[in-house]
């Protein structure tokens, strides 16, 4: 059983940690202090989930099923095109966290969409989390060890990744360390939107 667990750690760690649109999305709400605890609860529940529904079956689905990966494709690619155009027109205009802050935050409901919107419309996310590693957790001796395994990194990852940026928001709330970050947040929207596009 802990080998299974172990197993699920590991893998589920070594594709999380890599930089993607929704480490972004997290990064940059737990930056703003703006709904970033109930973001990451929702990216864990998210994950564990998705990885759960792999593992026990939607894989093998997933991988017969050539149409329902190309809505997630390029439904997935315009979403991160527009996102990365947000991020962008934020980074070309004069601001800082202080005055993103004075506008006043977006509602629970509006942040958790979106960041629905960048897990699931996202088909990295099924070719990562419920084709890679689902298909790893079904050949697995204990699948339900190997799932709390994955749940288990994610829950670390997404909990550090919301509660250090907020913690350091105030010395990275100067304008020009706020411009890199939705410059570097716009770079990757339009870097996985375009693997999706050409790959």
């Amino acid at each position: 059983m802990w080998q299974s667990y172990l197993n699920g750690m590991l893998v589920a760690f070594g594709l999380i940690m890599a930089i993607g649109a929704q480490n972004a999305f997290v990064l940059a709400q737990s930056l703003r202090r703006e709904h970033h605890l109930p973001v990451a609860a929702l990216c864990i529940v998210c994950d564990a989930l998705l990885v759960a529904a792999g593992v026990f079956g939607l894989a093998t689905v997933l991988a017969h099923n050539p149409t329902l990966l190309a809505v997630a494709r390029w439904g997935g690619a315009l979403f991160l095109i527009w996102y990365g155009a947000k991020a962008l027109r934020s980074a070309c205009s004069k601001q800082s966290l202080q005055h993103q802050e004075g506008q006043g935050m977006r509602s629970r409901r509006a942040v958790l969409l979106s960041a629905l919107a960048v897990t699931l419309l996202n088909p990295h996310v099924y070719l990562d989390t419920v084709l890679l590693i689902g298909s790893l957790g079904a050949q697995q001796t204990v699948p339900g060890a190997y799932v709390a395994g994955a749940a288990s990194a994610s829950l670390v990852w997404f909990s550090t990744l919301a509660i250090g940026a907020a913690w350091l928001a105030p010395w990275l709330a100067r304008p020009a360390t706020w411009r890199m970050l939705d410059l570097m947040v716009a770079v990757m929207m339009f870097a996985v939107a375009a693997q999706l596009i050409f790959n």
